[in-house]
């Protein structure tokens, strides 16, 4: 029983502790937050606006390519050309969605926290642009390696 208690105390610790990675300056926040569109590539965003498994950071990519991380209330911003492109995070688990974007459009893509065994999953989904902003004027932009 003690165990199993110490275990759980242990594991409520890591979902609930604070993780960190480096944020982007308040001002490129801010304008990435107009939500505006360029006519020539289409605009990502790939946000965590959830306090669980804030311990954990995790790794997201674009076609294999790291793109940076994220954590608890962050998003990250990446821009590409028009056509299929696979974006990757990896947690506990891997989460993987392929997306087909059109150049002069948003999106947005939800990177929803899970409890895992040893620590936070994920799960990557696609959802509406008026869900997507919520969540992103929800989070802070974290530094992206694009």
């Amino acid at each position: 029983m003690y165990k199993r208690l110490l275990a759980a105390a242990g594991l409520a610790l890591v979902m609930t502790g604070c993780a960190s990675v480096e944020m982007a300056d308040s001002a490129q926040d801010a304008q990435l937050k107009t939500f505006q569109t360029k006519p020539d590539v289409a605009g990502v965003y790939i946000y965590r606006n959830e306090g669980l498994g804030a311990a954990v950071t995790m790794d997201v990519a674009v076609n294999g390519q790291p793109l940076g991380q994220t954590a608890a209330h962050t998003y990250l911003y990446a821009e590409l050309p028009e056509g299929k492109h696979t974006i990757e995070s990896e947690a506990e688990n891997t989460s993987e969605l392929e997306v087909d974007v059109q150049k002069g459009r948003l999106y947005y893509i939800w990177q929803e926290v899970k409890m895992g065994i040893m620590y936070a999953r994920n799960k990557l989904q696609l959802v509406d642009e008026t869900t997507g902003q919520q969540g992103v004027k929800e989070s802070k932009l974290a530094v992206s390696t694009q």
